[in-house]
């Protein structure tokens, strides 16, 4: 019995001091050599795998021995012959984990994103950022007389949309065509914080189609079937009027044969099915298609146009194919205004939206599916700005920090294209620090403390992979906002999930952060010091 013990301390000892980790070879360090450490790990474990087999059996056989001598004799006096060997094992066990956790910490081969994170980290320990001197100059002297123009900007293109809007619903065919609603002015240029040229309206043109039909709408919540990756979207189902009750006495009643119906005609249903349905419908469903609106109001918009034309000094184009109404006004003197009329469906008797196509969306599509529609939150947004407006210091720097950190952000994108991150994003995050941020910590005199606040927060949630949409699932909305209340309480919403997924695209994201914060200080003085006072936006004068 003491051999076979002596025989597993010996063992134990030879493994140990054999163990390359805890005595490397002389003046040899661990990163030099890690593939013939885990070489040599590998036959040092093959090795006493061998020898605890060998040390097993040789136990065994002596405990048998043992056993026969010593048959008669009390029990407390021996041991049986599994005690040593599971001795054995249970050192051999914690040897091996020991070795698996050090190999692991230290010997694996790192993962490429690890390595560009524990990179990006160093990048922005050594980032210098301008000082709030240098910002308040930039803001005064660039941005301040850039954004000039906007208000007369908003007034002409809201003129010019009103009447082009009008000619559409002359040219279309009111009882098989879409009935066309008045435009509704949202995003940088009506919440007051664009910067970048050209100085882009977006309004949005709801629709609807005409009697007796009418618009379903169905959101992710509310349908079962909706997969995971389409939370914040939702479908538009296009109802006949024999599913659903309209509220004309016409649905309920049974109208004699010589009784017809002046609003709902069963020629103009059926005019109705062969014509609109096939005109915005996906392929045999119900639903609206995202490209066949798209293709309708860009057929509209040029027939609208066309019968306009002659009353204005200017040529209108389409400035992108791929967007509804994305258009461009270009006068005679070279300069130009860009405007994006885009078709959506209102949400039930709120003020969300169906958008069909977002502008400037990024590397990020998530329209993987022509029937899905995004929902845009921003009508609500505006009314949000304008709350917290009312609650912040005179002259406060909320918007200034979004305008700086959008300026920047542009001007990354131009250098070195466009990467998954968007304006939407940055304004997200300052909408998340208006609501976690007293009103007096937005004093213009802090202008420098909130953007890198903002810039903290933006690099948190980029390293996370983690931005929550700020109006889906957010129950600190006051209450003056007026959001629909299944909004509130719904699961929040991460606007980072495609992230994990598209790590490539991942990767340039944050390439481009950081490059954008390298490159920070110099394009702030660079526009500071070579732009004059006086500067005005040449590109948007009409």
């Amino acid at each position: 019995m003491p051999a076979g013990f002596f025989r597993v301390c010996l063992v134990v000892v030879a493994a140990i001091v054999n163990h390359p980790l805890l005595f490397p070879r002389e003046n040899t360090t661990l990163q030099e050599s890690d593939k013939e450490i885990i070489q040599k790990l590998k036959k040092h474990e093959e090795n006493l795998r061998i020898e605890q087999l060998r040390l097993e059996q040789e136990i065994a056989r002596r405990d048998a021995e043992a056993n026969m001598n010593l048959e008669g004799k009390g029990k407390e006096d021996k041991l049986p012959w599994d005690f040593w060997s599971t001795i054995s094992m249970v050192i051999f066990l914690l040897i091996e984990i020991w070795r698996q956790d050090f190999q692991d910490g230290h010997l694996q081969e790192p993962n490429n994103e690890e390595d560009d994170m524990s990179l990006w980290g160093n990048i922005f320990q050594a980032v210098s950022l301008p000082n709030k001197t240098a910002l308040s100059t930039f803001y005064e002297r660039f941005i301040r007389s850039t954004t000039n123009d906007a208000v007369r900007t908003r007034e002409f293109v809201e003129g010019f949309a009103d009447d082009l809007l009008e000619a559409l619903r002359s040219v279309c065919n009111r009882d098989t065509d879409m009935e066309v609603d008045d435009s509704v002015g949202v995003g940088s240029m009506y919440e007051n914080w664009r910067v970048n040229k050209p100085l882009v309206c977006d309004l949005l043109v709801p629709f609807a189609p005409p009697e007796p039909y009418h618009f379903r709408s169905e959101i992710w919540d509310s349908v079962k079937s909706s997969p995971e990756d389409k939370q914040g979207y939702g479908k538009v189902k296009v109802c006949r009027p024999d599913e659903e009750a309209t509220g004309c006495i016409c649905d309920k009643t049974k109208l004699g044969e010589d009784m017809l119906c002046l609003l709902h005609s069963k020629s103009s249903e059926t005019k109705l099915n062969s014509e609109m349905e096939v005109l915005l419908c996906s392929k045999n469903t119900q639903y609206l298609d995202t490209d066949q609106v798209m293709k309708w109001f860009q057929i509209a918009i040029t027939k609208a146009w066309n019968k306009i034309s002659h009353k204005y000094e200017f040529d209108v184009t389409f400035s992108h194919l791929d967007a509804p109404g994305a258009l461009k006004i270009r006068f005679r003197s070279g300069k130009f205004i860009t405007l994006n009329l885009t078709p959506v469906v209102q949400y039930d008797d709120s003020d969300v939206y169906f958008i069909s196509h977002f502008p400037n969306s990024g590397l990020l599509n998530d329209f993987s599916s022509s029937t899905y529609w995004l929902l845009s939150f921003t009508v609500y947004e505006r009314r949000f700005l304008k709350e917290m407006a009312k609650k912040l210091p005179e002259n406060s720097c909320h918007l200034s920090c979004l305008q700086i950190l959008a300026f920047l952000h542009g001007k990354q994108s131009t250098l070195t294209g466009q990467s998954g991150l968007t304006n939407y994003h940055l304004k997200t995050v300052l909408l998340h620090l208006l609501l976690a941020r007293p009103a007096p910590n937005w004093s213009f005199e802090k202008l420098d403390a909130r953007l890198r606040e903002m810039l903290k927060y933006l690099e948190k949630s980029l390293h996370e992979k983690k931005l929550y949409h700020f109006m889906i699932g957010n129950r600190s909305i006051p209450e003056s906002v007026r959001l629909p209340e299944s909004f509130l309480v719904a699961e929040p919403l991460n606007l980072f999930r495609q992230f994990v997924l598209h790590r490539s695209i991942y990767k340039k994201t944050m390439d481009n952060f950081y490059e954008m914060l390298k490159n920070a200080s110099v394009l702030i003085n660079e526009y500071t010091l070579h732009v004059p006072a006086d500067h005005t936006d040449v590109t948007t004068k009409p």
